[in-house]
């Protein structure tokens, strides 16, 4: 089927596109550039010309399709808020142009459930969250309260894997500049974590079984105590981790600190059994290792 997918060269979009291309999907491309337009070409998409702000070129391009796979997101934390209010819109405009009976992914993130014990595909947005993020499953569950087919497909903090400029990344850039790979208090606090190829083997899987509400957890690792993520990145760097108390912490890691003390176990049970899917690439600490994260 034409499948129109948002995020298309993104971290996770790009290992998503020859996954369904190699099923046999056609894939309709979101393209913010003349470049983006030329690559997506070029790896097999039909490009779309458009970005997440732009509404009326949203609807169109899933009117265009017979599923889509919203995978995009502006990953500028510097106006966080700013940028899940503009998902919130881009959802509400995919699902304005979404054909009934249409599937539609939206992608969310398992954090959103940090601090409330083992999160579990069951559970909604805890009504008491603060996180911006929570725009997003909100839009996503107002369009299935509509009828639409919308799922939602939470994301783990690391996704990781070759190319990978997320959080892993940052962290060792901080601890080059600092000469330290820190972690707050035990370090005990959990981390889930996912390859970005059984990922994208998720997202593909789950178009088949989306059901409206439905929700699924991207999660291979359900958590990672985050002293032993420090650990491997000091030893990948040559540098020493150390634990540091909370007032240190927050000095070390800046606008970082919440990320870096987040709790955040993770379960995928119900998902592996709906979908069949089991993740088999490497984990995290093993990828930490073999994936270029400490070359530049």
């Amino acid at each position: 089927m034409r499948i129109f997918l948002t995020g298309a060269s993104g971290f996770i979009g790009s290992a998503l596109l020859p996954e369904l291309l190699a099923a046999g999907h056609d894939v309709l491309a979101l393209a913010r550039s003349d470049a983006a337009a030329a690559a997506l070409q070029a790896a097999g998409a039909t490009p779309h010309r458009g970005d997440l702000a732009d509404a009326g070129t949203l609807t169109a391009g899933a009117a265009a399709a017979e599923a889509v796979i919203h995978a995009g997101f502006i990953h500028d934390f510097s106006r966080f808020a700013e940028s899940c209010e503009t998902d919130r819109r881009a959802i509400a405009a995919l699902g304005a142009g979404l054909a009934e009976g249409a599937p539609m992914l939206v992608t969310s993130g398992t954090a959103l459930l940090a601090g409330a014990g083992m999160a579990l595909e069951s559970q909604g947005v805890p009504a008491s969250s603060h996180n911006p993020r929570r725009a997003s499953e909100e839009a996503a569950e107002a369009l299935a309260a509509a009828g639409k087919r919308v799922a939602v497909v939470r994301l783990p903090p690391s996704v990781h894997g070759a190319g990978d400029h997320g959080f892993v990344p940052l962290l060792i850039r901080l601890a080059r500049e600092k000469g330290l790979s820190a972690f707050a208090a035990d370090g005990a606090n959990l981390w889930p974590a996912v390859h970005r190829s059984d990922a994208a083997r998720l997202f593909r899987l789950a178009l088949d079984h989306t059901t409206p509400g439905a929700r699924f957890h991207a999660v291979a690792e359900r958590g990672i105590p985050f002293r032993l993520l420090a650990g491997a990145i000091a030893a990948g760097l040559g540098l020493p981790s150390a634990g540091l108390p909370a007032a240190e912490a927050a000095a070390h890691f800046g606008w970082f600190a919440h990320f870096a003390g987040l709790d955040n176990p993770a379960d995928s049970a119900w998902t592996r059994e709906r979908l069949g899917w089991q993740p088999d690439g490497p984990g995290l600490l093993q990828d930490l290792a073999r994936a270029g994260y400490f070359d530049s």
